[in-house]
């Protein structure tokens, strides 16, 4: 290449570099606020929003429950109080918009970072196919909670550790920072402490040999101040101990359903994109590096195992595939589009984004579905006067935004791994009498049931209660005067 096209190339490169991920924040921007109720299909949020509120309220974080009637009192810390913080402000300037337009933000922010860690590695096509694949997987939780705000630093982090691996050293001390960012957002942090192993083992490995004693040294360093800085919260080390409570949970981890392992009873995206990557591999024998490799089935075997992952996947996957696969992929002028980025396409596409923000938060009719929040079930037991609800998991976020005390929720560490077997147990009918043991050790005076729970059918047959509300959501039961709980 003669040195003048070279010079008109390079204004070319970057301005590709500029437009893909414009253009891909843009664009997934728009498509979430468009579905923008879906954001919302969590019951965890309303719980997540009252808390943020509580901390605004009260200037204090919790360290004690305060939301339930079964471990009220018990240590309890909010290890996502910012991201808590955050989607409450919004909450209180917009209303439902607020947290809609909050986590679509982040989570198209993700993404354009994604594009332009690709970009930077592949050709237009092949990069655009890995986006749109990750987007697929992921779109099944992408929801208004405390992770979707995570997953920008999440991007980057990995960014910056795979880009030091690249360049054979390891990253500056600065983006440190990011990690005190993270573990205040959400518990995955975690991960992101234990992701550096495997990618310092990746620049060792590619390292020339008198290097790697001194690039291993400064790697550690690197690996001990971010686990320093994963202290630096308001709760200190109890953050990490918090972390590994929940991967403690036992049995009840299954139970829950972002929890539970991935289900390949019908084709998804997951599936999908995992056999297309096998088949490119068979068709082209591409090879990958063995850390790489290992790399790619350790995020393969957290989406396998817990559906929550499938985004980790998604986003992260793709990143450590994308300098192995650029020499089979790139160079070709096929793969090439035309995507091009000025300043008047960059404030064309603000702009643009601003009236979409504008119009959703003013026009859109956004709100949680019926599923999540059965209003008019928790009216008849306010008719009721009932205090002591027996409730069903996924109704105990609603019944805290409504400030009535749950028997259990989704603080799942809270409540712990025998009461939440306990409580599967007794509501899907396996065993008949815990279902009327904890009616009766809890002083029971309401159930909160999903119309399709088992136990259902049970309280309508049993004496001592009667059925006063029922819709296609919810049932709501009330112990009959003159028939007491026993003490």
């Amino acid at each position: 290449m003669t040195a003048q096209a070279t010079a008109m190339a390079e204004p070319a490169t970057a301005a590709r570099r500029r437009a893909l991920p414009l253009w891909t924040g843009a664009v997934i921007y728009a498509a979430l606020l468009l579905a923008g109720n879906r954001l919302l299909n969590d019951p965890d949020t309303f719980w997540q929003i009252r808390i943020g509120q509580w901390i605004i309220d009260n200037r204090a974080l919790p360290h004690a429950d305060a939301f339930s009637f079964t471990v009220h009192g018990q240590p309890w810390i909010s290890t996502q109080w910012l991201a808590q913080v955050l989607y409450a402000t919004a909450f209180n300037l917009a209303g439902w918009p607020g947290p809609v337009v909050l986590a679509a933000s982040a989570i198209a922010l993700a993404f354009a970072l994604l594009a332009g860690f690709l970009i930077r590695r592949l050709d237009d096509v092949p990069a655009i196919a890995l986006l749109s694949a990750a987007f697929a997987i992921a779109a099944g939780h992408l929801l208004a909670r405390p992770h979707a705000l995570a997953l920008p630093v999440m991007v980057v982090w990995m960014g910056v550790l795979l880009s030091a691996a690249e360049r054979r050293t390891s990253p500056s001390l600065p983006w440190i920072a990011l990690i005190v960012l993270w573990t205040n957002l959400h518990g995955s942090f975690l991960f992101g402490l234990v992701v550096i192993a495997p990618v310092a083992l990746d620049a060792l490995v590619n390292a020339a040999p008198a290097a790697r004693k001194t690039l291993a040294v400064r790697w550690a360093a690197f690996a001990l101040a971010a686990l320093a800085a994963s202290m630096v919260t308001p709760y200190g080390w109890h953050s990490l101990l918090a972390a590994r409570n929940i991967l403690s949970l036992g049995a009840a981890l299954p139970l829950i359903g972002e929890w539970a392992p991935a289900d390949f009873s019908t084709f998804g995206a997951l599936e999908a994109g995992v056999m297309a990557l096998l088949g490119f591999a068979l068709v082209t024998r591409a090879k990958c590096p063995p850390v790489r490799i290992v790399l790619f089935l350790g995020l393969l075997h957290m989406a396998l195992s817990h559906v929550r992952n499938a985004d980790v996947f998604a986003l992260l996957a793709p990143m450590v595939l994308a300098a192995p696969l650029a020499q089979y992929v790139t160079g070709q002028g096929a793969s090439r589009l035309v995507l091009r980025s000025s300043v008047p396409m960059i404030a064309v596409a603000v702009a643009l984004m601003g009236a979409a923000t504008a119009a959703a938060v003013s026009f859109a009719p956004y709100a949680p579905a019926a599923t999540t929040a059965p209003a008019a079930a928790v009216a008849a037991l306010r008719q009721h006067r009932a205090a002591r609800v027996f409730n069903d998991y996924d109704f105990g976020g609603y019944l805290i935004w409504q400030g009535m005390p749950t028997f259990i929720d989704g603080r799942t560490e809270l409540f712990g791994e025998t009461l939440m077997v306990r409580h599967d147990r007794a509501t899907s009918l396996k065993q008949v009498d815990a279902l009327i043991d904890l009616l009766d050790r809890y002083q029971i005076d309401a159930t909160l049931l999903r119309s399709s729970t088992p136990a259902v059918h049970l309280l309508d047959r049993l004496d001592g209660w009667r059925r006063v509300y029922a819709d296609g959501v919810a049932v709501v039961h009330v112990r009959s005067p003159g028939a007491p709980a026993k003490k």
